[in-house]
């Protein structure tokens, strides 16, 4: 199946559960960053085996322990190869309070072209409330991912990669 239906369909699951319930209190909008590592070493001297990122998240709860969340997670310049910006949009369930787990799906995309796959991911986290309605959100994240295969690319990659992220939301 395509991969840009899927992630479309995941999209749009999101925002009809958002769209479901609009109780106060039940949406957290924030920001984060994540530092990221290839899992094996890239032989290709071009290829930065890690870096940064950058996010924009968005989390709606729809039961006491369950939440889905929609991440767009922003790459500098050259990330695994890729020349100019490469974005990323996601989209998690995420099980449980304060320590939580996490499943999600997300596809790389980069001067009007997606990758051939998509990744998955599996994350672990604690979240604090460190303020009133405020939340640090401390994670750790596994990608599964063939690589960015994408048109500008010459050769395959493997990209799984280890992350750590950090974000701060805002609860509504």
């Amino acid at each position: 199946m395509n991969a840009r239906w899927i992630m479309t369909a995941a999209v749009i699951g999101v925002l009809a559960v958002v769209q479901g319930g609009q109780a106060e209190g039940n949406s957290r909008l924030g920001g984060g960053v994540n530092f990221w590592t290839a899992v094996d070493d890239i032989d290709d001297r071009g290829i930065d085996d890690n870096g940064t990122s950058w996010l924009i998240s968005y989390q709606h709860r729809i039961a006491s322990l369950l939440r889905v969340e929609a991440d767009l997670e922003v790459f500098p310049s050259d990330f695994m190869g890729i020349h100019g910006t490469v974005t990323a949009p996601q989209a998690y369930l995420v099980v449980g309070m304060g320590i939580y787990a996490a499943l999600g799906t997300g596809i790389l995309y980069s001067d009007g072209d997606f990758a051939d796959e998509l990744f998955y991911a599996l994350r672990a986290g604690i979240e604090l409330e460190i303020l009133t309605d405020m939340y640090l959100d401390l994670n750790v994240n596994y990608r599964f991912a063939d690589g960015p295969s994408m048109s500008e690319i010459g050769h395959d990659i493997d990209g799984d990669t280890m992350t750590l992220g950090a974000a701060l939301r805002l609860e509504f």
